[in-house]
């Protein structure tokens, strides 16, 4: 597809000051969202000649961004489409989506074992998941579908053989006994399988996703990932049964908890049990994730030693926390106003670069900070597109007007490359998928890879 550029939103934009853009009315919302989903564009090169659909340019060195963000991506894109009405990158997003599927319909491509973690994976069936909750245009009938796609995700986390007794259970970060990280539990690779779990149960009605969803909320609580006060922390070794709780905080990390919450809660009929493990999160997410109602990555942004990864945070926060209000309305009044003041702040830092309109990451700061790229556009599409979310319906399901078709099979021919492995090469050896460990250096932060054994 050829895309034709918008034409640059209008400067000093009613209710945001010195920005390159406007939020005042939903025709200027949606608007402001066109031309920054353009600009995110422009950093994915999947669709031309000779380039891998679905993946944005990487892993390092060959590029910034791990095969998992560009699942991201698509989902915001299909967010995009939803609250915004645009189908300019549908066909994108559905060529991508079915891509990266893999030769088992499970979004474990062999090109990316190396390196790939449970939370890579859940990421795109995270999208798959959005896509049949949105009622995004279905596959044709001969391709794997949407909600199929999700299942399979979710069987092929939920096998025995991803499961064992260290640290009294939980989801190793890695899939595979070779990779790096294989000895480490960690928050977000548990958090996408909830938040799946959540999803699937809402939208199934079969109470085994549900019961999945609580036995793994109930483990990381148990395991101290996620404190009484429900700050959550990234993980721990197995070798040391999980104690040594590396404390670095992400906003992805409450993000995707707190959405799975919301889902549970609607699943459940609004229990008790669930609105107040919602509130507790939600009310923890706000005091950490937004110092002066500002979306702020807490573990990085200071002294910005942020990686791709962590650049495309925000957007998540944004997303995952308005639909949120969707499935748990009680949470509106509370959330949505953060929110707003958060993407007023976000939309004035797009003035950067030679177009004038480049998004930077430090929104506290409401200029342009210089930092750009995939995460840093993802972040205020995400943010800005989500401020309509009160103008469409909910999430569907199966019974309430979701179109995609399931498959209770899906996953079961997964291969698991604990026994298959392929050869590993220099440039898996370079990447690490999504996370990386926070590290604390004569008080200053850095950041450096996990490394098993050591």
């Amino acid at each position: 597809m050829v895309w034709t550029q918008i034409a640059t939103a209008a400067l000093a934009g009613a209710g945001v000051a010195n920005a390159a853009y406007s939020i005042a009315t939903p025709d200027d919302i949606k608007k402001t969202a066109a031309d920054v989903a353009w600009d995110m564009m422009q950093y994915y090169t999947g669709n031309l000649t000779g380039q891998t659909p679905g993946i944005l340019p990487g892993p390092p060195p060959a590029g910034d961004y791990y095969w998992w963000e560009a699942g991201a991506m698509w989902g915001t894109l299909m967010d995009y489409w939803k609250w915004t009405g645009d189908s300019t990158y549908n066909d994108e997003v559905t060529q991508a989506m079915l891509w990266q599927v893999g030769p088992d319909r499970d979004y474990k491509p062999p090109n990316y074992t190396a390196s790939l973690g449970n939370d890579d994976q859940a990421f795109w069936g995270m999208s798959a998941m959005l896509a049949a909750e949105n009622n995004f245009p279905n596959p044709p009938e001969d391709q794997p579908q949407w909600l199929a796609l999700a299942q399979a995700v979710f069987h092929t986390q939920a096998a025995p053989e991803q499961h064992d007794d260290t640290c009294n259970g939980g989801l190793r970060w890695q899939i595979y006994l070779s990779n790096n990280g294989y000895d480490y539990k960690n928050s977000i690779a548990n958090g996408c399988f909830f938040n799946l779990g959540a999803r699937l149960a809402r939208y199934t009605g079969n109470k085994t996703y549900a019961d999945w969803a609580e036995k793994t909320w109930d483990w990381v609580r148990g395991v101290g990932l996620m404190d009484d006060d429900y700050n959550i922390y990234d993980g721990g070794h197995v070798q040391n049964n999980c104690t040594d709780i590396n404390r670095a905080q992400f906003s992805y990390n409450n993000a995707v908890f707190l959405l799975g919450a919301a889902y549970m809660y609607n699943y459940t009929k609004g229990s008790d049990k669930w609105r107040d493990r919602l509130e507790r999160l939600t009310d923890a997410t706000i005091k950490t994730f937004f110092p002066n109602g500002i979306a702020y990555e807490l573990a990085c942004e200071k002294h910005m030693t942020c990686t791709a990864d962590m650049l495309s945070f925000k957007g998540y926060l944004h997303r995952w926390m308005a639909t949120a209000t969707q499935v748990a309305p009680f949470l509106a009044d509370k959330v949505l106003p953060v929110l707003k003041k958060s993407t007023e702040a976000a939309v004035s830092t797009c003035t950067g670069d030679a177009n004038g309109r480049t998004c930077g990451f430090k929104w506290e700061t409401r200029a342009y900070d210089g930092s750009k790229g995939a995460g840093q556009q993802m972040n205020v599409l995400a943010a800005v597109s989500a401020l309509l979310i009160d103008q469409g319906p909910p999430p569907v399901t199966h019974d309430s007007g979701g179109t995609s078709k399931g498959d209770p099979m899906a996953g079961s021919s997964s291969r698991h490359a604990k026994n298959e492995p392929r050869p590993i090469t220099a440039g898996d050896k370079a990447g690490a998928s999504i996370l990386t460990i926070l590290l604390i250096a004569a008080g200053v932060g850095t950041f450096g890879w996990m490394s098993t054994g050591v």
